[in-house]
């Protein structure tokens, strides 16, 4: 369970605002969000796509794309 820390003189909202940003990252408001309501299959589908495109968009960030390389013919 993730939990934050006040620290001494720390407004209570700013200590809120990590929380939600903690709670964000995990994905938990998400997985909140979804269970509490009825999700149809449309809305799953495109739930799904999303969470590969953004799978994808991170993995495509952290590898390195390959040069496209030059013709080696000459083109005649």
């Amino acid at each position: 369970m993730p939990e934050v820390q006040i620290r001494k003189g720390e407004p209570v909202d700013r200590a809120l605002k990590r929380l939600k940003t903690k709670l964000e990252m995990e994905g938990i408001l998400e997985e909140m969000r979804r269970l509490r309501s009825h999700e149809n299959p449309k809305e799953r589908t495109k739930r799904k796509a999303r969470a590969a495109a953004k799978r994808g968009k991170i993995r495509f960030r952290f590898t390195l794309p390959k040069a496209p390389e030059a013709a080696s013919a000459p083109v005649a």
